[in-house]
């Protein structure tokens, strides 16, 4: 595995912004309130929820358990106890993990680093490589589902996950940790921290790094983390904080494949969960087709001034500097994409083979899979975008500056209010490059419009991040391939909240407005002569401004000292992304922009006595206008022409979210601790959409004769990507000091697949053809049990030092499982089913062929959870 040489990153920050609450619900002791939070120093908004006072639902996981659980899982993972939440690795890539609560994804998650937004500007996205340290310095992690308490116009259609970081002012301590895991992990880290000086100086850092591989083959990664923070108290009043952050990484990915492809390269009849289409030996060493890269450092100042015993200010100003992206592929041989290109016996990529072709060799049973040789390259040594293949890197770098000030002020003992804005600003770069010419000596760029017929490409740039957050992403503009554009947002808001409570009955109000402005600069456009969609475009669209707001209340009444009920009501018009404003990748205004809304309701219950502890949840999430686009889609037109790559733009998506859920802890002396969940959910779209198509050149699909919009029948159609039921028990055993054992039995069931929106396709239906998904709805996957157990062992040593030593095992019965799916392919399709003439009957006979595995069709593309792996560290405290 080949590594970078450069000494970095992760961790998270003391970023924030409002009015603490310590937060006294946890999920290791019963009735006790979580020291991890109370031991922290959090500055500015933080809105952490608190137990039996503010009207949300939530959970809250503590440093101790994290640590205990996490191993060399992705850190989104340890919410798979909690209700409502499924994580799962996604592709299964070093940080790829995908989260969903409620049945929304991470773009409607609102991410919060101590009550700082960390969202992507442009798309809401949260990459949890980029934040590969965070469960090193996190004292505790909570979610709210719902709207949640935040007082910030945020993503937080389905919840809101705050982590709760280590300040600069903890107790001094060090620590140094090691740890190991299945297929080469090995994760190392020092911290330290000063405590505070009697000058009212103190700091903390952290240093580490983490390599190896994942689950599947050919996923290299290596991560290095950083971390350091500087406080200042110079008097009571005031309380000054700098933290910087940052997590250079790179990693190999994995996309769905299959089932049948799963199938082809297993044995005995089971599928081979850890296939990877993306890679193969180039030289002797791992090459991928898709390679993340990024590094995201982060810098923050805090300012908390104390005006007077009622009133307080609270300010925070931040940078966040990303640099990096993934790769991918530019041209073909033969008329053959990369991924259609013949593999070895064992299903790798045949790198060396397409280095040899783009030299002008003749390389034998490459492209048309038969044992012949294959034509030779006409032009050895230079690639196009249709003839000979280079890998590229699509560049998504960007500067966020962000400020937030909160001014809180007791009006007397009951009433209390705050104030505050919202300031951000982002740019975001997005140009190509060419990471490697594969044998080739140069590449031709034909897309910029201002360099007709081509430019020439010659240099490559290394995918790797770059340690410094200052770095130009591209130092020569000419060198730039497959695309250069930008895209910038300026966002400004307020927010106030009105709070009361006494003894019995606490209760807020809150409202925040924010306007946002997008803008699109496409550096490859001739200004006022490009045509795009019929309508003269130029470099600069101009900014588009867009004004959204929330208002929200809630109520929480303590019936008395066990028993709480509470309420709370929420609306959301909320501005769409950045892709959305311009669809179709083009620098057009979308005719149909309109702010999707959410409408919220909750009630809730909660019992505490001194050994049980129990919350149960009735919830409605209304989300309409909900603008999606859906990606590399193979669509085939009304004259039965195949477009692969084909995107689609979907409008007027309408779900309704409601579910219960149950969480409880129970004490059974003081060796047996059980904590357990139960999550019950219907989420389905409640009308009929439309889709626009297009090729990957822009250009519209018609679908139907003469027209590229689908009515999409998704009225009744199931969410799809998280499970509408799960249920989790976990028993914890202390048999002696410094001892745990514990043991987690999870359970998913209505799991549905993610829709993709030629499968609900109805224009096309027929009396000979109908879509399937539109006869058959979303498609159910297997439900699935899972089992981890863990045991860990602290001993003390003189000096108040410490050692700590823990192991894990997950899926412990290596159960065979489909965690998600992209497609809709039923195992009862006829012969209607398909398209008119030969193609539909080819098809078809395809589809009887390729079989079923667990009651679903072998066509459909999924991912398959990991199988049994493992994990172990020592930890070392002094």
């Amino acid at each position: 595995m080949k590594l970078i040489n450069k000494s970095m990153l992760t961790v998270i920050i003391s970023l924030s912004t409002a009015s603490v609450y310590y937060a006294q619900q946890t999920r290791d002791t019963v009735d006790t309130r979580s020291k991890d939070i109370e031991q922290v120093v959090l500055t500015g908004v933080a809105d952490i929820a608190k137990d039996r006072k503010t009207p949300v639902a939530v959970s809250t996981i503590k440093a101790a358990q994290i640590q205990e659980r996490l191993g060399n899982q992705e850190l989104p993972e340890i919410l798979n106890t909690t209700p409502s939440v499924y994580v799962t690795k996604g592709g299964g890539g070093f940080g790829d993990a995908s989260i969903r609560i409620r049945g929304f994804g991470n773009s409607n998650i609102a991410v919060m680093i101590n009550g700082m937004p960390v969202n992507d500007m442009e798309n809401g996205a949260v990459y949890w490589s980029n934040w590969a340290g965070l469960s090193d310095v996190t004292s505790a992690l909570q979610v709210q589902r719902g709207l949640g308490s935040s007082k910030l116009a945020i993503a937080s259609v389905g919840g809101t996950m705050n982590y709760v970081t280590k300040a600069a002012d903890k107790k001094r301590e060090g620590i140094v940790n090691v740890g190991v895991g299945n297929d080469g992990y090995l994760k190392t880290s020092f911290a330290y921290n000063t405590g505070k000086s009697a000058t009212g100086w103190s700091s903390s850092f952290l240093l580490g790094r983490t390599a190896g591989a994942m689950y599947f083959d050919g996923s290299d990664f290596e991560s290095y983390n950083y971390y350091f923070a500087l406080g200042y108290q110079p008097n009571a009043k005031h309380d000054l904080q700098f933290t910087m952050t940052g997590a250079p990484q790179w990693h190999h990915q994995n996309f769905t494949n299959t089932i049948q492809t799963y199938m082809k390269y297993g044995k005995d009849g089971e599928p081979n969960r850890k296939y990877n289409s993306n890679w193969g030996l180039l030289n002797g060493e791992e090459f991928s087709t898709n390679r993340n890269f990024y590094s995201k450092p982060i810098m923050s100042v805090n300012w908390d001034w104390n005006i007077s015993s009622k009133s307080k200010l609270s300010t925070v100003g931040y940078a966040s500097f990303g640099r990096g992206g993934g790769t991918g592929f530019l041209g073909s041989i033969n008329g053959k994409s990369i991924f259609n290109l013949a593999k070895t016996a064992d299903g790798q990529m045949r790198w060396d083979d397409i280095v040899a072709w783009n030299q002008g060799a003749v390389v034998s049973d490459f492209t048309n899979n038969a044992g012949t040789a294959a034509p030779a390259n006409a032009t050895p040594g230079i690639a196009t975008r249709n003839n000979g293949i280079v890998r590229r890197s699509h560049i998504n770098s960007h500067n966020w500056y962000g400020i937030l000030s909160n001014f809180q002020h007791k009006i007397n003992e009951n009433w209390n209010f705050s104030v505050g804005i919202d300031g951000r600003y982002y740019y975001g770069y997005h140009p190509g490059v060419v990471s490697d010419f594969l044998g080739n000596k140069e590449y031709r760029e034909a897309q910029n419009l201002n360099q007709q017929p081509f430019y020439t490409v010659t240099q490559s740039y290394k995918s790797t991040p770059s340690a410094n957050p200052f770095d130009k992403a591209i130092k020569d503009d000419s060198q730039i391939v497959s695309r250069n554009y930008d895209g910038e947002v300026l966002w400004y808001g307020a927010f106030g909240q009105l709070e009361y409570s006494n003894d019995k009955i606490s209760a807020f109000a809150q409202g925040s407005v924010s306007n946002q402005s997008f803008q699109r600069i496409d550096n490859w456009v001739v200004d006022g002569v490009t045509k795009q969609q019929g309508e003269i475009v130029y470099r600069k669209t101009g900014f588009k401004d867009i004004l959204g707001y929330n208002a929200k209340g809630g109520v929480n009444y303590n019936i008395d000292e066990s028993h709480n009920v509470f309420a709370n009501i929420g609306y959301y018009s909320r501005q769409p992304f950045l892709t959305a404003v311009f669809p179709n990748n083009q620098q057009v205004l979308n005719p149909n922009l309109t702010n999707e809304k959410i409408f919220s309701t909750e009630l809730g219950y909660g019992f505490r006595s001194s050994n049980f502890k129990a919350n149960v949840n009735l919830y409605r999430t209304s989300w309409a206008d909900r603008f999606t686009r859906r990606t590399n889609l193979t669509i085939t037109d009304v004259n039965g022409t195949v477009f692969q790559n084909a995107y689609a733009e979907v409008n007027g998506v309408t779900e309704v979210h409601s579910g219960i859920e149950f969480e409880g802890f129970y004490k059974l002396g003081e060796y047996l601790e059980l904590e357990g969940a139960v999550s019950v959910g219907n989420w389905e779209y409640t009308k009929d959409a439309t889709s626009i198509s297009y090729n990957d050149n822009n250009d519209p699909i018609n679908i139907a004769a003469g027209s590229n919009v689908s009515t999409l029948a998704l009225k009744n159609a199931k969410v799809g990507d998280a499970a509408q039921f799960s249920t989790s028990l976990t028993a914890i055993v202390k048999p002696a000091k410094g001892v745990r054992f514990y043991a987690n039995w999870r359970y998913f069931d209505k799991l549905y697949s993610g829709f993709n929106v030629n499968d609900f396709d109805n224009s096309r239906n027929s009396a000979t053809y109908i879509a399937p998904a539109t006869e058959f709805g979303s498609l159910q996957l297997p439900d699935y049990h899972l089992f981890d157990i863990g045991a860990s062992y602290k001993f003390e040593i003189k000096g108040g030092q410490s050692f700590t030593i823990g192991a894990n095992v997950y899926n412990l019965f290596d159960t065979t499982y489909i965690s998600e799916s992209t497609s809709n392919v039923h195992a009862n399709q006829t012969r209607r089913n398909f398209a008119a003439g030969s193609s539909g009957d080819n098809a078809f006979a395809a589809y009887q062929a390729a079989g079923t595995y667990q009651g679903l069709s072998q066509q459909n593309q999924v991912y398959f959870g990991f199988g049994r792996t493992w994990a172990a560290n020592v930890t070392f405290t002094f």
